[in-house]
């Protein structure tokens, strides 16, 4: 495909001819003090970070908008297995596989939060939340080397790979953070083939020229894409799926979609776990602010799984544990407690703060997506989806014996395909995990 003004692309596979190239947005790489911007034919309007090599409209995407028709079916749980800094933050040309249970750690300022940060934005982004919502603070996202170009533009890249039954996909992403936030440039590829290109024509309008692959009498397809949207999740919404071209193209997409949208950022806030609260849909929130909500439901319609995490509890908190119980209180709230046998019951009020991140970690480890507040796909069958847990600080607050209950829980769960854990550590950890099997540890700042 040749996108003028696009990203400089991987011809590789493709029949185009090379193209010229374009203004360069200022995003350092390697040595250099800006990266090339995308090349195209003969408009210079619209420059944006030139991504890595191949491999490494509607206003807002329709959450739930997978469609079954592109690959004839998941035949394999869809996960991200690769996730690409090329100039984020700190990061410069980085690329870290994913294994099912991965864990970053290093030197405090090495870029641990930074690293799941980038992942969770993909996995938003891909759910059809807007670039605004995502990076309300995209400024300092942009490497803080990279210089502006003349037009006073920088901006930032990150991707990411998606293994599936499609085999690996490829996303790469350009934003514009300066002056105005922008997505300037997308590209989604798979089999050695670009599926979707996305680059910026005309910087007045807030809209990408699109193109896909098609095959048949029409080699691809152009559209223009709204510059705030991922354009990968909006394929399935635009895509009619008719010719073996169209298919492909859904399959992949559909791939990345599913894949990234597994994905739920849990951080545990004890002060906001300790109070009774109304029962409801028992869904877990980011915080776990409604924990006891969530083991009032699992209480019920989770049997086994609640015993599951009674026997966790028991590991990693102080005194017997016999059971974890849910109290209905008289102004209509429950309280989850400890129960302790013979002993009066703990209300988990009582409880350290390591003992509830502990409590509320092991929580999402035991449940999926259904019980978890995070973005379902109703076309995809749940034995289909899989979970991704990202925990930036899964050890903080504690002690060496919780910390090795939750790997052997998240290695143990992660086995069967239906889990996959991210996370960062700091240094105790690390050397904890590097002695558990089926843990990966990423050293950061080397």
């Amino acid at each position: 495909m040749d996108l003028t003004g696009g990203f400089t692309l991987d011809h590789s596979s493709s029949t185009t001819a090379p193209s010229s190239r374009a203004p360069s947005l200022g995003v350092p790489s390697g040595g250099a003090s800006s990266v090339e911007a995308p090349s195209g034919g003969t408009s210079s309007a619209g420059a944006a970070p030139r991504l890595p090599p191949q491999g490494g409209a509607g206003r807002r995407a329709e959450k739930g908008s997978v469609r079954g028709g592109g690959g004839g079916g998941l035949r394999a749980r869809p996960a991200v297995t690769e996730l690409r800094l090329s100039a984020f933050a700190g990061h410069r040309s980085a690329v870290h596989a994913l294994g099912p249970v991965t864990l970053f750690t290093g030197p405090s300022g090495s870029g641990k939060s930074t690293t799941l940060r980038a992942y969770e934005a993909l996995a938003r982004l891909s759910a059809g939340d807007t670039l605004d919502e995502v990076f309300p603070d995209a400024a300092h996202c942009v490497p803080e080397r990279a210089r502006p170009d003349a037009q006073g533009r920088r901006g930032f890249r990150i991707g990411c790979t998606v293994d599936g039954p499609e085999g690996p996909v490829h996303l790469d992403l350009a934003v514009q953070a300066e002056p105005r936030l922008r997505i300037v440039g997308e590209r989604l590829t798979g089999r050695g083939r670009t599926l979707l290109a996305t680059a910026l024509r005309d910087p007045g309008r807030p809209t990408v020229q699109a193109e896909w692959h098609t095959a048949g009498t029409t080699p691809v397809t152009r559209a223009p894409f709204p510059d705030d949207l991922l354009g990968t999740a909006l394929l399935p919404l635009r895509v009619a799926g008719k010719t073996p071209g169209q298919l492909e193209v859904l399959a992949a997409a559909e791939q990345v979609v599913v894949g990234l949208r597994s994905a739920f950022a849990c951080d545990p806030r004890p002060e906001r776990m300790r109070a009774p609260v109304p029962p409801g849909e028992g869904r877990l929130r980011r915080d776990c602010g409604n924990l006891a909500e969530v083991l009032h439901r699992t209480h019920t319609d989770c049997p086994r799984r609640h015993h599951r995490l009674a026997a966790v509890a028991a590991a990693g908190c102080v005194g017997p544990v016999t059971g974890l119980g849910v109290r209905e209180l008289p102004e209509g709230t429950v309280r989850a407690v400890l129960e302790r046998g013979g002993r009066p019951a703990t209300p988990l009020a009582r409880l350290g703060d390591g003992e509830l991140r502990y409590l509320a970690l092991a929580l999402t480890l035991l449940t999926g997506p259904g019980v978890l507040e995070m973005d379902r796909i109703a076309e995809v069958p749940e034995a289909m989806q899989s979970l991704a847990l990202l925990a930036d600080g899964l050890d903080r607050g504690l002690d060496e014996r919780q910390v090795g209950e939750l790997l052997g829980l998240a290695t143990g769960i992660a086995a069967d395909g239906h889990i996959r854990v991210a996370g960062t550590v700091g240094e105790r950890a690390a050397a904890q995990a590097r002695r558990t099997p089926g843990v990966t540890v990423v050293e950061l700042g080397e």
